[in-house]
Formats: C-alpha cells, sequence, structure tokens
C-alpha cells in the first residue's frame, strides 16, 4: 500500500509537458501545475492568437496570466529529490516500434517531442530542456520528431545540406558548393523551399480547381440521364396512347416501339454511367494529390521539405472540359411525328408500309474533351503542315520559304486584286483548314507578332476598319505576343498576359472539344493562354505583324523534332 502511495506522489510531481520532475512549478489559474519553462514556451506559440489555453483542460484565458512560483510545490519537488526518488514517465511515454525515440535516453527510450535540425537529434522533454533554457541553443531550429534527419547530411563531407543546387537539382553542403558545385547556381534550402511553397499552393489550387469543375460534370451527367429517361417516357406514354386506339393489330407495333425506345435509353445511360465513374476516379486522384500536398506543406524543414517536393510525380496537366456537350434531345417530338403519320395512313401502313415507319430518335453526343498533350514529343504527335495563301496576304506582307514566312515590309507590294486579300492589314492566313486536333508551331522575330485562327468569312472589306482585324471580332481569335507586352484578343476584349519571352511559340487547336491554347515552346512546354468554346467552323492559322522588319514562319514539324 505504501508503494502505491509513492506511485501517486511521482505522477502528481511531474509536469504534464515535459514529464519530468515539475522544475521551478508554477500554477495556473485552472489550478494545473507545470515546469515555468514548459507554460511560457506553450504559451509563447499562442501569442500571435491572442488567447492563451491549459495544455491539460484547455480552459482558456484572455489576457495571459501572469504565473507566480508554487513555493510549497516547489518545497515537496526538492525534498523529493533529496530522497533519491526520480519521477517514471508512464508506458505510454516509452517510444514504441512506430514512434521516434529520444536519442540521447540511454535504456529504455522515451519518445521524442522534438527534432532539432541543427543539432540533427531528436529530444525528450527531459533532454528537451537545455535548448528552452539556454541562450547557446536560442538559434537552433526545433521542428516535429522526425526520423530521416540523417538524410540532411551530406555523404561526401558529414556536414549538414542547407543548400540546394539549382543546377544539379540536388541539396548540398557548404563544403559541396565550394568544390564539385563550385559556379553553379545555388541557393539556401529555406529560399528554395519558399519558391516551391509557391508552386505547391498554385498546384493545390489547379487541384481543387479541377475538382469543381469533375463535380460540375458530374451533375450535368445526372442531369443527362434524367433527360434521357424523361424523354423516353413520354415517348412511350404517347405510343401507347395512339397505339391503344387502334385495337389488336396497333398493339403489337406498339410494343415493339416501346422496345426500340427502351433499348436506346439503356444504351444511352450506360455511357453516360461509364463517364460519370471516370470522373468519380478522377476526382478521388485528385483528392488523394490534394492531400499528399497538404501534408507537405507543413513539413517544417526546409530541407526534407525541397527533397520530397522535387520527388512528387508530375501532375499531369488538366486538360479536360469543364462542361459536358449535350445535343438536344427531341425524343418525343420525333416519336409524335412518326406515330401522327401512322395515323393518318393506318390502312395503308398495316398492309404493306409498315416499313416506311421508323423511329427517329437523336443522338445522344456525350463528349469529354480528349487528354491535351503535356510534352512538346506528345503534341508533335498532333502536328500539322502548313502554308500561307497568297490570295490573302496584306499588302505590306511578303511571303518566303516556300510560302511558310511573312515578312513585314515599309512599302506596299502590288500584289493583283482578290475578294480574300487583307488589304489593309499586314496579316495572312493558311491555305489548310483546321479540324479535329491539330498542332502548329510560329518562329518569329522583331518587336511583336500576332499568331491567331480564324474562321474564313471574316471580313475584307475596306470600309469595315475592325471587324477585320484578327481578335477584334467574334470569328478570330489571336495572341498577340512582343518582347514588352503580350495579349490575347477575342470579340474586342484584351486579356493581358504576362509570360517569359521565347522565339518559338505553339498553337494546339482540338477542334470538337473547342480548346485552343498557345504555349512558349522551349526545353519545356509553357503553357501561355488557354479558350475553351465552341467552334461552328472550320479554322485557319493567321499571322500578324505591323512592325517593321518583323517576321513569323510555319515551322515545319516532324515528331523527331527538338527544341
Amino acid at each position: 500500500m505504501a508503494q502505491k502511495g509513492v506511485q501517486l506522489d511521482r505522477e502528481t510531481l511531474s509536469c504534464p509537458v515535459c514529464l519530468d520532475l515539475l522544475r521551478d512549478p508554477v500554477t495556473t489559474p485552472c489550478g494545473h501545475n507545470y515546469c515555468t519553462s514548459c507554460i511560457r514556451t506553450h504559451w509563447d506559440t499562442e501569442d500571435e492568437k491572442g488567447i492563451h489555453s491549459c495544455p491539460q483542460c484547455r480552459q482558456t484565458f484572455t489576457p495571459r496570466p501572469v504565473l507566480l512560483k508554487n513555493t510549497m510545490l516547489a518545497a515537496v519537488v526538492e525534498q523529493l529529490k533529496k530522497t533519491g526518488l526520480q519521477a517514471a514517465p508512464a508506458d505510454h511515454c516509452y517510444a514504441g516500434a512506430e514512434d521516434v525515440a529520444c536519442d540521447f535516453c540511454t535504456g529504455r527510450k522515451l519518445k521524442a517531442l522534438k527534432s532539432c535540425l541543427v543539432c540533427l537529434v531528436s529530444y525528450c522533454g527531459q533532454h528537451l530542456q537545455p535548448h528552452y533554457e539556454s541562450a547557446a541553443f536560442k538559434k537552433h531550429k526545433l521542428v516535429e520528431p522526425s526520423r530521416k534527419l540523417q538524410e540532411n547530411i551530406c555523404s561526401r563531407h558529414d556536414e549538414v545540406m542547407k543548400i540546394f543546387c539549382r543546377t544539379d537539382q540536388q541539396r548540398i553542403c557548404y563544403l559541396c558548393s565550394l568544390d564539385q558545385h563550385k559556379g553553379h547556381d545555388t541557393v539556401l534550402a529555406a529560399a528554395e523551399r519558399t519558391e516551391r511553397q509557391t508552386e505547391l499552393e498554385r498546384s493545390r489550387l489547379n487541384i481543387q480547381q479541377r475538382i469543381q469543375d469533375r463535380e460540375k460534370d458530374l451533375k450535368e451527367l445526372q442531369q443527362e440521364v434524367e433527360d434521357i429517361s424523361s424523354s423516353a417516357d413520354k415517348a412511350v406514354k404517347h405510343s401507347e396512347k395512339m397505339f391503344t386506339e387502334q385495337i389488336r393489330l396497333m398493339k403489337r407495333r406498339s410494343s415493339e416501339l416501346k422496345q426500340q425506345v427502351r433499348s436506346q435509353q439503356e444504351a444511352k445511360v450506360r455511357r453516360v454511367i461509364e463517364i460519370q465513374e471516370e470522373l468519380e476516379q478522377e476526382i478521388g486522384e485528385l483528392k488523394r494529390r490534394d492531400a499528399e500536398l497538404e501534408e507537405l506543406s507543413h513539413t517544417e524543414d526546409h530541407s526534407q521539405f525541397v527533397h520530397s517536393y522535387r520527388s512528387l510525380p508530375a501532375l499531369r496537366e488538366d486538360t479536360h472540359s469543364s462542361s459536358i456537350n449535350i445535343c438536344p434531345l427531341s425524343h418525343n417530338k420525333d416519336v409524335k411525328a412518326a406515330v401522327s403519320e401512322l395515323r393518318e395512313k393506318l390502312e395503308h401502313a398495316l398492309r404493306d408500309d409498315w416499313t416506311n415507319i421508323s423511329l427517329t430518335v437523336t443522338q445522344v453526343d456525350v463528349l469529354l474533351c480528349q487528354p491535351e498533350p503535356t510534352t512538346r514529343a506528345g503534341f508533335l504527335e498532333y502536328a500539322q503542315q502548313l502554308t500561307l495563301d497568297p490570295n490573302t496576304v496584306g499588302m505590306k506582307l511578303l511571303l518566303s520559304e516556300e510560302n511558310r514566312k511573312a515578312s513585314k515590309l515599309e512599302e506596299e507590294v502590288s500584289y493583283s486584286y482578290h475578294p480574300e486579300r487583307y488589304c489593309c492589314r499586314e496579316q495572312v492566313i493558311s491555305r489548310e483548314s483546321l479540324t479535329g486536333r491539330c498542332y502548329w508551331e510560329v518562329e518569329w522575330s522583331g518587336e511583336k507578332v500576332g499568331v491567331a485562327v480564324t474562321y474564313k468569312n471574316i471580313s475584307r472589306s475596306t470600309n469595315d476598319r475592325e471587324n477585320d482585324v484578327f481578335g477584334l471580332n467574334g470569328k478570330s481569335w489571336a495572341l498577340s505576343y512582343g518582347k514588352k507586352e503580350s495579349a490575347f484578343l477575342h470579340n474586342k476584349i484584351k486579356t493581358p498576359i504576362s509570360v517569359p519571352w521565347s522565339s518559338r511559340l505553339g498553337v494546339y487547336l482540338d477542334h470538337r472539344a473547342g480548346v485552343l491554347s498557345f504555349y512558349r515552346v522551349s526545353d519545356t512546354m509553357t503553357l501561355i493562354h488557354r479558350v475553351r468554346t465552341c467552334f461552328s467552323q472550320p479554322l485557319y492559322a493567321g499571322l500578324s505583324s505591323s512592325y517593321f522588319r518583323a517576321s513569323a514562319e510555319l515551322v515545319k514539324l516532324k515528331e523527331s523534332d527538338s527544341v
């Protein structure tokens, strides 16, 4: 019984934070006791919130309470120390197989409360105290317990790797930066972390937007199922009503019609459900990636963050349309027309002309965009070889390189009249029309260039001072790209764009899905601007320039080409 009483005293006189015997004990207003340094450190982390809480009962205090030493409790603790008794941690405080153990404990190790990025050691509450109490440890960085501290040590120099080499994309130590990485682009891991953190947040926003788009697609598909079922039900109901009037012979025809409608309904619903499942799977994958990035964003170890972030696989860029393109349903209308015609010609139809009666149901086109390529090699699979149409070239443009290059001149060229010529504009379109999925590149020089797609029936009138310019009407989409400023134009709406300069641009078109994307072509494909719309006619590639000596060329592309 006496032994049990001693054990109770040990637990009572232990600090709930560090699990060691109380040192300079203080009592909070709620009655709980802590080491002075432990409760101060805890409240220091809560200063920004303006509300301070008890680590045990979670009672909050505003303002921060003034703590006074509990002299009686301090005397009891000192007496307990003199007797040679030590506070025994509870079993749950010892490190298990899944826990990070204290590197300083001997024998059975306690759980680590913090890891130090400077010492590269993990500490339990007892061995952590010097970091809180001694000024020598003031600049040490404490993080949540980590098993990966040794990964921060350079295997070559046995030094902490606090530097990131952007040239070789790897962590290095200070001595490495003076040795084999001398002259490389190097920054502190913390600085690299800051940039990568920004990228991470952008990736998360992108994923969250894609999740919203996919959920929107699911809702539209669910509505489509309802529309299909509703339209089929109306067709069946009407046909049953009409055929019931035709007694026995018309009942058999009604049954056949009903079976046709139901068959088409089932086929379309099956297709919609398949797409729903694909979208749900994609949403699940995006949410898992978002959770991974969320967890990574809370990593306090800058070096480990950079290492883990660089190890993440590239996220496939979103190229799905944010909407579902569905042609109108007209089941009921078409069925009514067919059955009404049957009723008018009943006698003749029942004898000889049953085969002339057919059920006409407009097909349901449920279409999701095909994935947009993410690499230049992927884009080159859709390479389109284009040439410029001499009959459309403006009077101050000169074609060369087998009609693939247009150069801006100071004086007009005496071209013959043609109804498709842009007489008053320095622009030209391609001979070839663009449908399906296409990709082409433009190599340019000078101050600025215009890269566009347009319907062929865009205005050519000399009296139409705006509607014949790429991007200033509803029939063309243009990227005005320059060394100083760039913008996207459509229907007189100008969208400013800020991107690094490049002498080569790539254009990707998915005509059926209504996707038009402009890319900066270099070692990687950088998206400049993307448009999602509905194209009602074949498109033609366009080039324009109003700057003297500027030029633009449609590049000959092969799948084997490289930047």
